[in-house]
């Protein structure tokens, strides 16, 4: 009983501390993000930002992954959100003495993107360490719900903090959330990891293993495909959110706001399900259903008129989107956590971030002119009906290859 105690206290403070970070850069984030907004009016602008944010992770992803793996994921998760936080109050520092540029911003979320990069890959493979194996699901859930109540809240003090304060003082916040994420982190005792040798050995070699970890499982490897496919048109959409509410509906940033607080209500219902009622027996194929929503409802995003009461059917379903990401990524973290071999499972995760942070600036090269030429509502609904082709076609052929290998084996 005693030992069931320690790993639920550990973890809870782990997730408390991880939850404060993310509610400190949903505020910054949004706050930076419509700022730029309003400064450029531009999708291309946006996408800009989206690129610059991601193609850190682009290219430093399998170091990330396999610093992880070689090193103290403990150290290496404080590390980065302290610089994150450092990156704030240089870049308010610099905002308070001069009036800069609006392409510095780039720099700034560049930089924010490169501490997120090693970050993530980190502290998902620390959880595991932590959390007895058959309750990740669970964890994952309850990680999730508290990421997704600093999804609904960080906007809300980032807009409010916005309308009060000039942005140098809006970064701030960021760095409140890091320190006492790190605080939490350095507290709880991580196990240690059995010695891999790694520093004897070739980093390409390790990010091979890392990448032979979903080639030997063909299920998870095809919904990593799929997500791979599915989140080139999906992931862009993320920076034409503020657009939608602000060009397309013509809308104010209370408003997008709220449309942010929509897709946090969708996470966070998505997540008390996850974390207390459903099981998720079979993640994969739950994991694949997430995806397929997902795309329908991002093309029903794009089938909605742009008038006032269009919007509320925009951000109803963005509560959907909210939840059907839920459904996606819970069920294929528990089963990688589950599955993968701890030493390997930096690595692992890092494909992950591999996957989508190569999808988005290749999406967004695409996206953003097609959605300064013919709108970001075109895009949505060309990306929803994309994501639901790709799903049904892979899932489809996934279940026919199941079906002739039953045939086999019962001949």
């Amino acid at each position: 009983m005693s030992e069931e105690k320690n790993w639920k206290a550990s973890f809870i403070l782990v997730a408390l501390g991880q939850a404060v970070s993310m509610l400190g850069s949903h505020g910054v984030q949004f706050a930076l993000i419509w700022w730029l907004a309003e400064q450029t009016s531009s999708p291309l602008m946006m996408g800009m930002a989206g690129l610059v944010a991601y193609l850190p992770m682009a290219l430093l992803s399998p170091l990330a992954g396999i610093a992880s793996d070689r090193f103290n994921r403990k150290f290496i998760s404080i590390l980065s959100d302290m610089s994150m936080g450092v990156i704030a109050v240089i870049y308010s520092a610099l905002m308070l003495i001069s009036e800069l540029p609006v392409w510095t911003v780039l720099i700034m979320l560049c930089a924010r993107g490169v501490g997120s990069t090693f970050q993530q890959p980190a502290i998902q493979s620390v959880i595991p360490q932590l959390v007895p194996r058959d309750q990740l699901v669970r964890t994952n859930g309850i990680l999730q719900l508290m990421n997704a109540g600093s999804f609904l809240f960080g906007p809300v003090i980032g807009a409010a903090l916005y309308a009060a304060f000039p942005l140098s003082v809006v970064l701030l916040s960021d760095v409140v959330g890091a320190i006492l994420a790190s605080i939490a982190l350095g507290i709880v005792k991580v196990p240690e990891l059995p010695e891999q040798n790694a520093g004897k050995r070739n980093m390409i070699a390790e990010f091979r293993e890392g990448l032979h970890v979903f080639q030997q499982d063909r299920g998870l490897f095809r919904l990593v495909v799929a997500e791979a496919l599915c989140m080139f048109f999906y992931a862009p959409l993320s920076s034409f959110y503020p657009l939608m509410t602000s060009d397309y509906f013509g809308l104010s940033a209370g408003y997008g706001s709220a449309v942010e607080l929509a897709f946090a209500v969708g996470m966070i219902t998505s997540s008390l399900l996850f974390s207390g009622v459903i099981k998720a027996e079979r993640k994969i194929r739950i994991s694949f259903t997430g995806l397929a929503g997902t795309g329908v409802l991002s093309a029903a995003c794009g089938m909605v008129p742009a008038v006032y009461a269009g919007w509320f059917v925009f951000a109803f379903l963005c509560a959907g989107l909210g939840a059907f990401s839920n459904v996606h990524t819970i069920p294929l973290n528990a089963y990688i956590q589950e599955t993968v071999d701890p030493g390997k499972m930096g690595r692992a995760f890092s494909v992950l971030t591999l996957i989508s942070s190569v999808s988005m600036p290749a999406g967004l090269l695409v996206s953003s002119p097609v959605a300064e030429k013919v709108g970001v509502d075109v895009w949505f609904f060309i990306s929803g009906i994309a994501m639901l082709l790709i799903t049904v076609t892979i899932l489809l052929r996934s279940c026919a290859d199941g079906k002739k290998t039953e045939h086999k084996e019962s001949r």
